[in-house]
């Protein structure tokens, strides 16, 4: 039996999550933006055995909208017809689903029928560095980068400061290097009241509280990196089912040359390792063998040189409601790409 999840659910649900964007407090978080969530669970034996966490949003200028199921795990047949007729009643053209799990779990698209297709629009990355956090911190610097380690010392000696600071002076502060972040380099971010409706939702409050008693609840942990009394880098990581998280970073272009991102990666190592997660989850990555002229390859470097593994997931995949409208919204999003290009050349 498939039926819409409660509050009184909330536990079950967060345990059978793999990933913070499948949490009951991501979906809080969602509702606060005013974008519709639906949670969904399939029961056996009065148990909860599958759930899914979908986020439904509205196409411009149009009466039809888009189901997201992000990082949820492979749907039964049984949930797929159920997501098909919740796409049904919420007017969705398709559910983009882009499960959290590995290539190599054995998974064939043929299995779902004709109504599941590869997506043409991927929006989460295929592929995610994941660092064992089992290791002692003695092997995992001897397993990283000559220059890593280097840079990290390097930073040590400098007196780069690197610590958790939840408090709203700390979180402005990231907002301001955010923008500064993404002026810079030129990529998307969400704005200001996304990330503010985030931090309100997940942050942590008390943090001696929440280490002894904050379950499998998702939550926020804002960490900062100092030099001479002023943040140059900071980060939220995320901490969920033993998992640490590196969703969002931001730094200033002042004393690059002190390498304090290396030092504040080797302390969020260090902080999940504290608080007991096995495994540091960096939030995507290219894919092997990437292009030096990609613009997220620097980034990619910088990871890759804590030695962790690259995974790749399944992919990204269209559960197709309306197969009339889904070929219509393929096109006009392919000439929605090709204007953006050639408008940008111009």
């Amino acid at each position: 039996m498939i039926k819409i999840l409660e509050y009184k659910d909330k536990s079950d649900f967060n345990k059978l999550a793999l990933h913070p964007l499948q949490s009951w407090e991501w979906g809080e978080f969602r509702l606060k933006t005013g974008i519709k969530v639906v949670r969904i669970g399939r029961f056996t034996n009065n148990k909860l055995a599958e759930t899914a966490q979908i986020t439904i949003h509205p196409i411009p200028f149009t009466s039809g909208n888009i189901g997201y199921l992000p990082k949820g795990g492979i749907p039964s047949k049984e949930m797929i017809e159920k997501l098909i007729d919740l796409g049904k009643q919420k007017k969705c053209i398709f559910i983009k689903l882009e499960p959290n799990i590995k290539k190599d779990f054995g998974f064939r698209i043929s299995d779902f029928g004709f109504n599941l297709v590869p997506s043409p629009h991927p929006l989460f990355t295929k592929y995610t560095f994941q660092l064992d956090l089992t290791k002692t911190e003695e092997e995992l610097q001897k397993n990283m980068h000559p220059k890593t380690r280097y840079n990290i010392r390097l930073a040590q000696k400098r007196g780069v400061v690197v610590k958790e600071d939840n408090s709203q002076k700390a979180f402005n502060n990231y907002l301001k290097l955010m923008l500064e972040t993404t002026k810079r380099q030129k990529f998307y971010a969400h704005d200001e009241k996304y990330h503010r409706l985030m931090w309100e939702t997940l942050k942590t409050k008390n943090l001696e509280l929440r280490t002894k008693n904050s379950g499998n609840k998702l939550s926020a942990h804002l960490l900062t990196a100092s030099y001479q009394g002023k943040i140059l880098v900071t980060w939220i990581l995320f901490l969920f089912n033993n998992i640490l998280y590196y969703p969002y970073g931001a730094s200033s272009t002042e004393h690059k040359e002190i390498m304090a991102s290396n030092l504040m990666m080797w302390e969020a190592i260090r902080f999940g390792k504290k608080h007991g997660a096995k495994i540091f989850d960096m939030w995507g990555s290219l894919g092997p063998n990437p292009s030096p002229e990609d613009p997220w390859y620097g980034f990619h470097r910088f990871k890759q040189g804590y030695n962790p593994q690259l995974v790749e997931f399944v992919g990204s995949f269209d559960l197709v409601v309306n197969r009339n409208l889904y070929s219509i919204y393929n096109v006009s999003h392919k000439i929605r790409e090709l204007f953006l290009k050639i408008k940008s050349n111009i």
